[in-house]
């Protein structure tokens, strides 16, 4: 398997390959940009049917931490770790502390932080091994108090701020109220984002592949519930997925009536191509890694010290960014993936 011919490897700084043999870990950390900072990306833990599958996922989500930093103006590259394994069953003390060691192999090139499949319990055993880790403390909470590391909360709000810019601007409607949102996954960050919602007074409908999930939020926020594949056909305002990516593809498309995609999940579009029938058909793209960009700005915080209402402006501050996404777009004739990707290399040509 080539990783220099491969057709998602993108000028990637570095992509290693970890090994243990006492613990299992069969891991990939991927380094793609580091031009305005040391790369920080999430740690994923996922069943992936082969190495391929693995390595293809590292590599689009590393370039997306690259463009998702420099959209969001933090001082940070992008990078991404993968382990392969069965994230309910397959974890052990031994295989985090293993690659807490990988990562420190790298000396701080890459830093790691929670992701899908990893959380706050994982993290604090790669921090026994090295410091190049985030979302392993408490940290200050935005009402008050205190609260884990765990990231979510700011990516559900930043998701949240977002789909508020993409509703203004697609509807022309300045509230929630009423505004129908599909979501696709209400796990850790959908449920965080549903409960926003909610609280705004949207109307929503939920699907995920974990049934407790789903009836989390019909219990607890009044949801209705949807099957898997009839997320898609909803007559709604919004279409939110919040689980894994390659979910906006050719089949879904053909169901899909929302005027509005704007969610969580990382690496939506199964083909950048998509991008372009999106726009002809007049439906509102929110780009991930402009939206979703709340969690690394809460580790980029983190890092630097810096006080929980310096935070949330800064995560509210996707909602302008996604605007002039979108009037780019509109005004040039473009996508709003191509906009996106433009801005972000202007920001890393120029700097912060």
């Amino acid at each position: 398997m080539s990783v220099f011919t491969h057709v998602d490897f993108d000028q990637h700084e570095q992509v290693v390959y970890g090994h243990d043999k006492a613990s299992g870990l069969k891991a990939i950390i991927a380094i793609h940009d580091s031009t305005l900072g040391p790369a920080l990306g999430g740690c994923r833990m996922w069943n992936y049917a082969s190495d391929e599958q693995a390595l293809r996922d590292v590599l689009r989500l590393s370039r997306g931490m690259t463009y998702k930093s420099a959209l969001a103006r933090l001082p940070l590259g992008g990078g991404k770790a993968v382990i392969i394994g069965d994230p309910h069953h397959g974890k052990s003390e031994a295989l985090f502390q293993a690659m807490g060691d990988f990562v420190d192999s790298l000396g701080g090139r890459y830093v790691t932080a929670a992701d899908s499949g990893t959380g706050v319990a994982e993290m604090r055993i790669m921090a026994e091994r090295t410091r190049h880790v985030a979302g392993a403390g408490q940290r200050e909470a935005f009402g008050g108090g205190s609260r884990d590391g765990d990231p979510s909360p700011s990516t559900a709000y930043g998701v949240f701020i977002g789909i508020q810019a993409a509703v203004a601007h697609r509807l022309g409607r300045l509230n929630l109220q009423g505004v129908r949102v599909a979501i696709q996954g209400v796990g850790q960050v959908g449920f965080g984002l549903a409960k926003l919602l909610k609280d705004a007074g949207a109307q929503l409908w939920v699907t995920d592949i974990f049934e407790a999930n789903v009836q989390r939020a019909v219990s607890q926020l009044g949801a209705t519930a949807v099957g898997q594949h009839d997320i898609y056909g909803l007559d709604v305002d919004v279409f939110a997925p919040c689980a894994l990516g390659a979910i906006i593809n050719l089949q879904t498309l053909e169901a899909l009536r929302a005027p509005i995609i704007a969610g969580a999940a990382n690496n939506q579009l199964a083909d950048a191509s998509l991008a372009e029938l999106l726009r002809r058909r007049e439906c509102l793209y929110a780009p991930d890694y402009a939206i979703n960009a709340g969690g690394i700005i809460d580790v980029c915080y983190e890092r630097t010290g810096g006080s929980a209402a310096q935070l949330k402006a800064h995560i509210e501050g996707i909602g302008p960014t996604l605007t002039e996404i979108f009037q780019r777009a509109e005004r040039e004739g473009a996508t709003t993936t191509a906009i996106a990707d433009r801005m972000a290399r202007e920001r890393l040509q120029g700097g912060l």
